[in-house]
């Protein structure tokens, strides 16, 4: 009997020294170089050390866009973002800033994929009434689609398609720079964050795999233009911004027909400088060939937004206060000071 007892346990160690064996082997096993895994591993000392051999991003559209960075500018309908984003591609193309903002690079190749308008449309908006065109440099190279492409059946649907060929687009004509107008012809329904997540890490890729700078214009749902512009006004706002390095947008001002103001919403390579309190003033003219946007001056957002009745105020104020924010946080969200609206709840008060 005890013998039994003893060749039991025997067998019960063993068996438990066979699996610790096992599992150490997997480990192991799947610890080794060979083993695939999607993490790269090292001091950060070594990251700076192979960081210090990169140069250093230079400025493409002063801080609001560095080399090496998915950028986004969104903007309403008509505001003026395709004459922006082609303005900015045409400086970096010549190695020229426009005036009022810095560009750091040398003349290079810009891949501009417009979405939007068609060739006529771009002849009008570079011409005086289809004559005396402006003359473009070769660098600023212009795609659009083909609708006598069919797809290839290897591509699940239109959208892998357009992909692949943008990649092979950047791959052809040796293009570091790409402005895509606009991010809908690239996803159907950029609001949903399922859709915009393969999106945001389709151009990631692209900006690592081939060290791209990337532009992509992006439109706003319908808003509030009594209210500041925020990341919250960005179709798919919080998937795309959690992909993307920098965004700025661009808002209408109510002081005069044709004046627009530039806003930085995110930043990762500066400081947050285009704020609300010192956004940058531009109208958008033809003073000759060309449609563009001319710096006037930096200005506050609160001197350019819709005015708003002290009843609609007060009414939004009351409601948000109900929902426990605070005084500072609903001014912020109304663009108006805490006095303000410490005010109109003093006043409700005495109603």
């Amino acid at each position: 009997m005890a013998e039994n007892t003893k060749n039991g346990a025997n067998a019960v160690k063993n068996l438990k020294n066979a699996l610790e064996s096992d599992i150490q082997k997997d480990f192991e096993y799947n610890t080794t170089i060979e083993s695939p895994s999607c993490f790269n591993i090292k001091t950060i000392n070594d990251w700076i050390e192979e960081a210090k051999n990169r140069p250093i991003p230079n400025m493409l559209f002063s801080e609001l866009w560095y080399e090496n960075e998915t950028c986004i500018l969104f903007a309403d309908t008509n505001l003026g973002k395709s004459i922006l984003a082609l303005q900015i591609s045409n400086s970096i193309s010549k190695g020229i800033s426009i005036e009022g903002f810095k560009n750091e690079v040398e003349p290079q190749k810009v891949m501009y994929f417009d979405f939007e308008l068609s060739d006529k449309q771009i002849e009008n908006r570079y011409s005086n009434d289809y004559n005396d065109h402006y003359i473009f440099n070769k660098n600023l190279l212009r795609v659009e689609i083909n609708p006598d492409q069919e797809i290839s059946s290897k591509f699940r649907d239109f959208e892998e398609y357009l992909c692949f060929s943008v990649e092979q687009a950047i791959i052809k004509h040796h293009t570091k720079i790409i402005v895509i107008d606009n991010l809908t012809y690239l996803k159907n329904d950029t609001e949903k964050a399922k859709e915009a997540l393969p999106l945001m890490k389709f151009l990631n890729s692209m900006k690592k795999k081939y060290g791209l700078s990337i532009l992509v214009l992006a439109h706003t749902p319908k808003r509030d233009s009594s209210k500041p512009l925020t990341k919250n006004d960005l179709s798919g706002s919080k998937m795309l911004m959690n992909f993307c390095d920098s965004c700025f947008a661009i808002g209408e001002s109510a002081q005069e027909k044709g004046l627009r103001y530039i806003k930085q919403i995110k930043q990762r390579n500066t400081e947050l400088i285009y704020d609300i309190e010192n956004v940058i003033v531009c109208k958008i003219e033809k003073k000759t060939n060309f449609l563009e946007f001319i710096f006037e001056k930096f200005g506050n957002e609160l001197e350019h937004l819709k005015p708003r009745n002290n009843d609609e105020r007060l009414t939004e104020i009351l409601s948000l206060k109900k929902l426990g924010i605070s005084n500072t946080e609903i001014a912020a969200r109304l663009g108006k000071s805490e006095g303000t609206v410490r005010k109109d709840l003093k006043k409700a008060d005495n109603y």
